[in-house]
């Protein structure tokens, strides 16, 4: 008789085909709910062709929309296409675009003027746009004499706090997330900006796509990216540390995920700009110099108690206090009963969840693509670093550092200049002050 033979398990590869299995099916999973509703979800115009929009005011008539105001467009084989304003003084024209895109003018006739109206003396009529198919581009057309009053450094300075404040706000959820994933586990994560994009990506799906509210879309998008960071624990992090993989290590394998994560987005949008269905254009207010709107104030306000439940429940509660202690010391908190490992499951959830809910509120400013997470990532690193990095409430103060820093940096270099700022600021943290503003000094040997 031949004896069976016996297949012999290495140690470690049953985690690892576990691990490989639980992420092929995230990825699955993700691919499913993504692929259907944003490659094929509604653009603001078809393919094959796009929309020409605007809104005619009237300056010397206190900005009154211009009514009845005929419009032509024509593209770049002579084909014209012609629409008219309404009674809020807005057009908006459908028009065929070749592959590939073109250039169109767009011009106002000036026989349909109102009587009394005329347009900005000296301003061109046509106008050119560029047009790409499925896209948009906006023609503007100033009407009656040019009587904005010119704003000076000074004046822009309150605008400015504010924009700071509200964007600082919004990226310290982000922040907030990342600096957790650091505290407990040391693992520079390249791939947190992700995270940032797929909360504005699942929000965009419900609510544009399956037309749900949008906050029930966004309750469904924090849901998601709660349910991303436990997968990526529990199917790649947590095999990594069981097997000993050191921080550099994992820090490379972050960052092949962030590619793979950005690169799946960008083919499941096709790399389009999208926006929400509601929200998205808001009726601005004025005081003390300031322009406001009520959605930004409802973003600030969800922002801020988020962050100050996630705050006090790592300072009050039982949980909270077992996270902290992972955090110091996780050798110490595993020999006085804490399950580290669930713990820092937990941090991984609650890291998915904040970004997510970053990326949400940035659909709004930064429109809703593939390229939210790159555009904030660094950002995130620099508040963190600048607050110091492991530290709760330094994550915060950083954020608000980073996003006043950006925008009143712009009183004296280009606004597409701005980040650079934020970076600046990063380098000499790191030359002078490595722990950051609230981090510990720690002994290195």
């Amino acid at each position: 008789m031949i004896p069976a033979s016996k297949t012999r398990t290495r140690p470690g590869q049953g985690h690892r085909s576990r691990a490989v299995g639980l992420l092929a099916s995230a990825l699955l999973v993700l691919a499913a709910l993504l692929l259907p509703g944003l490659a094929l979800s509604p653009a603001h115009a078809e393919d094959g062709s796009g929309i020409v929009r605007g809104t005619l005011k009237d300056a010397e008539n206190n900005d009154a929309p211009v009514e009845g105001v005929s419009i032509v467009v024509t593209g770049p084989d002579g084909t014209e296409t012609t629409g008219e304003s309404d009674a809020d003084g807005r057009f908006e024209i459908e028009v065929p675009v070749p592959e590939g895109g073109g250039t169109f003018e767009v011009a106002v006739t000036e026989d349909t003027f109102p009587e009394g109206v005329k347009l900005r003396e000296g301003e061109p009529n046509p106008r050119t746009v560029k047009l790409q198919p499925g896209g948009s581009a906006s023609a503007i057309f100033p009407f009656g004499a040019d009587n904005r009053q010119v704003e000076g450094s000074l004046d822009r300075i309150p605008q400015l706090v504010y924009n700071g404040l509200l964007f600082g706000i919004v990226i310290a959820l982000g922040s907030l997330g990342l600096s957790m994933v650091f505290g407990t586990t040391g693992l520079t994560n390249f791939s947190h900006g992700e995270l940032v994009t797929f909360g504005a990506l699942v929000a965009f799906l419900f609510n544009s796509t399956f037309e749900l509210p949008f906050a029930l879309a966004a309750v469904l998008a924090v849901i998601g990216g709660a349910l991303l960071g436990f997968i990526q624990d529990k199917g790649l992090w947590g095999p990594l540390r069981k097997r000993g993989t050191g921080l550099i290590a994992m820090m490379i394998v972050s960052i092949g995920l962030m590619f793979f994560l950005r690169n799946v987005f960008q083919y499941v949008t096709r790399g389009r700009a999208n926006n929400y269905r509601e929200y998205v254009t808001v009726e601005s207010r004025e005081a003390l110099g300031v322009t406001y709107a009520t959605r930004d104030l409802m973003i600030a306000a969800i922002s801020i108690l988020v962050l100050v439940v996630v705050i006090l429940a790592l300072s009050k509660t039982r949980l909270g206090r077992a996270t902290r202690a992972v955090s110091d010391n996780p050798a110490l908190a595993s020999s006085t009963g804490i399950n580290v490992s669930q713990v820092i499951t937990l941090v991984w959830v609650v890291g998915g969840a904040l970004a997510a809910l970053c990326g949400v509120f940035l659909g709004f400013t930064m429109g809703v693509t593939f390229t939210i997470g790159q555009l904030v990532l660094l950002l995130l690193f620099a508040a963190v670093t600048v607050g110091g990095l492991g530290s709760i409430w330094g994550a915060v103060i950083g954020s608000l550092i980073i996003g006043l820093l950006i925008e009143l940096s712009t009183l004296v270099i280009p606004s597409d200049l701005k980040n650079a700022g934020a970076l600046v600021l990063l380098a000499l943290i790191l030359l002078f002050r490595p722990q950051g503003l609230l981090g510990r000094k720690e002994r290195i040997g």
